[in-house]
């Protein structure tokens, strides 16, 4: 019996330490052993015990390609120079890490590092109090971090940082170079989203509502993120849902029917279309004055040993590192290439910025687009759905 419990509990905290269960159940399962096993100190002894050892640090990120490069290229040889273990772990999906994250005790406290995207996240999680203040004497490489991404981070925590910029993303529009010419693409902008002659070959990302709105906006000559006709935005999304072949739920799933040359045009994460370029495929990117740009950034969440945490950000900085993740996943490094020079394979990646300036990539307001979610996120459900 004592050995049945003890491979139980070895095998609930490989699974706690991999980010699958929470510490609240590792707890109560730890209490039970504990007592079953009739082991001294209670059930927090043996957490102690179990947690004792080298130190070690939790990322949670996307998984695939994007936490294979980080495994190889950044987790690996940081354990090899500082022998502090990287554990990686995979989101099960964004609300539900959230979900975890709030559950945890003490909130927060048992998560390390998460790859987030976006700046409404960042936000949100600031604002529940999750965050904490780096020293970013400790960081000296976020000095060759693109500004305009430090700056917009720090718009929202106050002038401090809880998260360091690492890689640059847009949700563009992908063309069929085949079916659309250049010139053309470029002459309509936003609006080959909404060109009638494609009916039946456009495609649009039917999980996110500010997706939609962004290129609907822009469409109608509007700031998404200062909506001034909000009817003008909805009657333009009915109008393209008439348009649509498919509503496409994943990234695999974009690449099919762009591949396959079922739709000829569609809302597109840049670094699927850099994988369907890299593929041979025809396809285009197109980024208008206004695309939909994000950010995704290593967010510390409070509870984690901070000097540890400081130590792996600056490493995964470092140019050596930054941009070999860069090239396995397909999205360009947060460096600025005018301070740290890059290789040809980054500077083809869709959404790659020479300039290091980010003129015309346009962040989400988090605060804007946050207190919207729950009206238009039902709203847009209804369009989707004719």
């Amino acid at each position: 019996m004592g050995k049945d419990l003890e491979k139980q509990l070895s095998d609930v905290q490989e699974s706690y330490s991999q980010g699958n269960i929470s510490r609240r159940d590792f707890v109560k399962f730890v209490g039970i052993a504990g007592a079953s096993l009739g082991i001294m100190g209670g059930p927090f002894g043996l957490v102690k015990h179990a947690f004792s050892g080298s130190k070690a640090i939790t990322c949670h990120s996307w998984g695939g390609s994007t936490s294979e490069a980080l495994r190889k290229f950044a987790f690996d040889p940081f354990t090899k120079s500082e022998g502090i273990k990287v554990i990686d772990a995979a989101f099960t999906g964004m609300d539900a890490f959230l979900t975890q994250v709030k559950a945890s005790y003490p909130p927060g406290g048992e998560f390390n590092i998460a790859h987030l995207s976006a700046v409404y996240d960042y936000a949100r999680y600031t604002d529940l109090g999750f965050g904490v203040v780096l020293d970013e004497t400790k960081i000296p490489n976020l000095k060759n971090v693109m500004t305009k991404m430090t700056d917009t981070l720090r718009g929202i925590s106050k002038g401090t940082l809880s998260a360091v910029p690492y890689d640059l993303g847009q949700t563009g529009i992908a063309y069929n170079t085949e079916k659309i010419s250049k010139a053309d693409a470029q002459k309509l902008g936003a609006s080959l989203l909404f060109e009638k002659s494609l009916k039946g070959k456009l495609g649009s990302w039917g999980g996110d509502f500010r997706t939609n709105m962004w290129y609907a906006a822009l469409h109608t000559g509007q700031s998404p993120n200062n909506i001034a006709d909000e009817k003008a935005v909805w009657n333009a999304l009915k109008e393209q849902r008439g348009l649509i072949k498919k509503y496409w739920a994943s990234g695999s799933e974009l690449m099919s029917l762009l591949g396959n040359g079922e739709i000829y045009a569609t809302v597109a994460w840049s670094g699927r279309v850099a994988a369907l370029q890299k593929q041979g495929h025809p396809i285009g990117y197109l980024s208008p004055n206004g695309t939909y740009s994000w950010m995704e950034y290593m967010y510390v969440l409070k509870g984690t040993d901070l000097p540890v945490a400081q130590k792996l950000l600056n490493f995964m900085l470092e140019p050596s590192a930054a941009i070999a993740v860069a090239k396995g996943q397909n999205y360009p490094t947060s460096l600025d290439p005018t301070k740290v020079a890059m290789p040809d394979e980054v500077k083809k990646l869709p959404a790659f910025d020479p300039t290091g300036k980010l003129d015309g990539y346009l962040f989400a307001d988090p605060a804007y687009w946050n207190s919207h979610q729950l009206d238009w996120a039902e709203k847009w459900d209804r369009v989707m759905a004719g």
